[in-house]
């Protein structure tokens, strides 16, 4: 007897079989966003990668976003994606529900090791990281330098 139901989703997401999952895409199942965050745990990037893609075009908007997760798992475990997986990432909306893939990507793979507009991401949140933290340190100096002021004429 699995240790997973399809019918509630109870148990999908520590799935170990990509057997299971594609059989469960053929039958229509609802829960294989899940069911694809266990393979990105269990399986290696190449066996979990297509069905992380096929769970990413899902119509259920919740089993996509899983889908997401489950290609960040992939990033912070193995610390490599498959081309497929950057192709899909590429194409999505970087504030969207690839939001936190591409940030789990951007932390746990090798500089060297991402394609090229991949790395010309990193670059850029990386400069605005920092703009952003020049721009709240400063907030901060002003508005201290303002209270301090306003308190001596008090």
């Amino acid at each position: 007897m699995p240790e997973w139901d399809w019918k509630s989703g109870e148990g999908v997401s520590r799935i170990d079989d990509p057997a299971e999952v594609d059989a469960a895409f053929e039958r229509g199942e609802w829960p294989l966003g899940s069911a694809v965050i266990g393979l990105a745990f269990n399986c290696s990037p190449e066996v979990a990668s297509p069905r992380i893609v096929r769970a990413m075009r899902l119509p259920d908007l919740d089993q996509r976003g899983f889908a997401f997760t489950a290609a960040g798992v992939v990033a912070r475990i193995h610390g490599r994606l498959t081309p497929e997986l950057y192709a899909v990432l590429r194409a999505e909306d970087p504030d969207g529900l690839a939001e936190y893939a591409i940030r789990d990507t951007l932390t746990f793979v090798p500089f060297r090791d991402l394609p090229p507009w991949f790395k010309w991401r990193k670059v850029v949140t990386r400069v605005r990281n920092k703009l952003e933290g020049w721009w709240l340190r400063t907030e901060d100096a002003v508005s201290d330098a303002w209270r301090a002021l306003r308190g001596r004429r008090s």
